[in-house]
C-alpha cells in the first residue's frame, strides 16, 4: 500500500504538470495574440481569449488522476479564470482557497493580488503582493507591488512621493532579476513616467522612462504589442512636444485595442489642437493690421523688465547680460544670452489645462507659439499683453501626418521665468508639482 500512495503521488504530479503545461498554453495564446493574428483582428481577440478560457476550463474539469480540493489544482483553476481582463469572482474564490491551503504558494498569491487589483481592491492586492515577496523574492510580485505603490490613494504629497520612490526601487529590482523581461521594463517605464509628473518633470527623468520602454519593445514581443505601453509613451511625447511621436503611439494603441476609446480620442485632441495652433499662427490671431501696427509700436526696452537692466539671473543664480534679438534669429535649442520681446495675439487652451498655449508676435511680424508649463490653472495673458521671455528654448515643427503641420515653438518650464507687461509673475503662479496624469491600466 505505501508503495501504491507513492505511485499514486507521482501520477498526481505528472498531472499537475501536465494542466500547468495546458495553462501555459492559454496564456501565451492571450500574450503572444498578434505573432498569430494580424494586428487587423485585435478587435476578436478578447472573445477569442474567452473561448480559448472555456476549452482549458473543460479540460482541467474533466482531467483525471488529480486531487480537485488541493491546492495546486485550485491555483491553476484561478489562473485560468484570471486570463481575462476583467474581475471574476470564481478566480477570487478558487485561489483564495489556494493560499489558505498552501500559504507558501507564491503564484497563488500574486494571481490573487492580480484578481484584487481588477476588482479596485488596491490595499487588500498590496498584502497579496507583500505576502508573496515574504515567502521568495520574485519579479511578478515586486512589478504588481510597483504597480500598487502607486495607484494608493494617499492625501499626504510627501507620503504619495515615497511611494512613486519605492515604486521604482521594486521595479528596478524586477528587472536586475530578469533583464530580458519586456513586461518589467514596461512597468519601470511606468513608474519612471509617474516620478516624472508628480516631481516637476525632469527631462533626465523623461530619458529615463523613455529608455525603459525601449528596452521593453526590444525585450518582447508581448510588451511591443501592449496598447499601453504605446499609450503612456505618447503621452510624455505629448509633453516633451515631440508631436508626430505621439500621434504615431496614441494611433499604434489604438490599433492593438479597437474598443479602448482613450487612444484614439487623444489622437484627435491633438491634431485638433495642432490644427487650431497652426491656423491662429498663421494668422496672427486675427488681429488685423492697424491694430497690429499699434501693438508692436508700442513695444518699449523698459518693457523687459529686468532683462533689458542688467538684473537677469540665470536658473544657476548667475547674472547674465542679455541682447534682445527678433524671433527669427533664434536657434533651435536653449538661445543663452538672448531674450525676445512680442505681444500676445492669442492664447489657447487643451483638455488637460497644460501647457497654456499663446501667440507672440515680435516688431518683425514673426508670430511663434509659446508653451508654457508647471502653471496655476488660474494663470494666464491677455491678448496685447507684452511678453519677454530670457533664453528662449525654441523646438521647431515639422509634423506629417493625414495633414502636414510645421511652426516654431518657445517652450517656457515655468511661468516665473517670464516678463509680462514689464514686471516679474508672483511665486503663487507656479504649480507645485502635481499629477496631472497616471498611467494607464498596466
Amino acid at each position: 500500500p505505501a508503495s501504491e500512495s507513492v505511485m499514486a503521488a507521482a501520477s498526481e504530479a505528472d498531472t499537475i504538470r501536465r494542466l500547468e503545461e495546458l495553462v501555459a498554453r492559454l496564456y501565451r495564446f492571450r500574450d503572444a495574440y498578434f505573432e498569430t493574428h494580424g494586428v487587423e483582428h485585435a478587435a476578436r481577440k478578447p472573445q477569442d481569449v474567452a473561448e480559448e478560457m472555456e476549452s482549458t476550463l473543460k479540460e482541467l474539469e474533466g482531467a483525471e488522476g488529480c486531487t480537485k480540493h488541493k491546492a495546486p489544482y485550485l491555483m491553476l483553476k484561478g489562473k485560468v479564470l484570471n486570463v481575462r481582463a476583467d474581475y471574476s469572482p470564481q478566480a477570487e474564490e478558487a485561489l483564495s482557497r489556494a493560499v489558505k491551503l498552501d500559504p507558501g504558494l507564491v503564484e497563488a498569491w500574486n494571481q490573487l493580488g492580480e484578481v484584487y487589483w481588477k476588482k479596485g481592491d488596491i490595499a487588500t492586492a498590496r498584502t497579496c503582493f507583500s505576502g508573496a515577496l515574504n515567502h521568495c523574492r520574485n519579479k511578478v510580485s515586486l512589478r504588481h507591488l510597483s504597480m500598487v505603490l502607486r495607484q494608493l490613494s494617499c492625501q499626504d504629497p510627501e507620503e504619495r512621493a515615497r511611494n512613486v520612490a519605492n515604486s521604482i526601487t521594486h521595479a528596478k529590482e524586477a528587472v536586475q532579476m530578469d533583464v530580458q523581461d519586456g513586461t518589467s521594463w514596461y512597468i519601470l517605464g511606468n513608474a519612471y513616467l509617474s516620478l516624472f509628473f508628480s516631481s516637476g518633470q525632469s527631462p533626465r527623468i523623461s530619458q529615463q522612462a523613455l529608455s525603459a520602454y525601449a528596452r521593453a519593445e526590444k525585450a518582447d514581443t508581448t510588451a511591443a504589442c501592449n496598447p499601453d505601453l504605446h499609450f503612456n509613451r505618447a503621452t510624455l511625447y505629448k509633453y516633451e512636444e515631440s508631436y508626430q511621436e505621439a500621434l504615431e503611439g496614441f494611433s499604434r494603441a489604438s490599433l492593438l485595442d479597437p474598443a479602448w476609446p482613450e487612444p484614439k480620442l487623444r489622437e484627435q485632441q491633438l491634431m485638433d489642437f495642432l490644427e487650431r495652433l497652426t491656423g491662429h499662427l498663421q494668422n496672427k490671431g486675427k488681429v488685423k493690421g492697424k491694430k497690429l501696427q499699434s501693438m508692436l509700436g508700442s513695444l518699449q526696452p523698459s518693457l523687459l523688465g529686468p532683462c533689458g537692466d542688467g538684473r537677469y539671473q540665470d536658473p544657476s543664480g548667475h547674472k547674465v547680460v542679455l541682447q534682445q534679438r527678433p524671433l527669427s534669429a533664434l536657434k533651435p535649442g536653449v538661445n543663452t544670452g538672448v531674450v525676445v520681446l512680442g505681444r500676445v495675439v492669442f492664447s489657447l487652451t487643451t483638455e488637460e489645462k497644460i501647457p497654456f498655449t499663446f501667440g507672440l508676435v515680435d516688431v518683425e511680424g514673426s508670430c511663434f507659439a509659446v508653451m508654457v508649463y508647471n502653471m496655476v490653472e488660474t494663470w494666464g495673458v491677455l491678448i496685447g499683453d507684452s511678453v519677454a521671455i530670457p533664453e528662449p528654448h525654441l523646438k521647431q515643427h515639422q509634423i506629417h501626418r493625414e495633414k502636414t503641420f510645421s511652426f516654431s515653438s518657445l517652450r517656457v518650464e515655468s511661468p516665473l521665468l517670464l516678463i509680462v507687461n514689464g514686471k516679474t509673475q508672483e511665486p503663487g503662479c507656479q504649480a507645485s508639482a502635481t499629477v496631472v496624469y497616471s498611467p494607464q491600466s498596466e
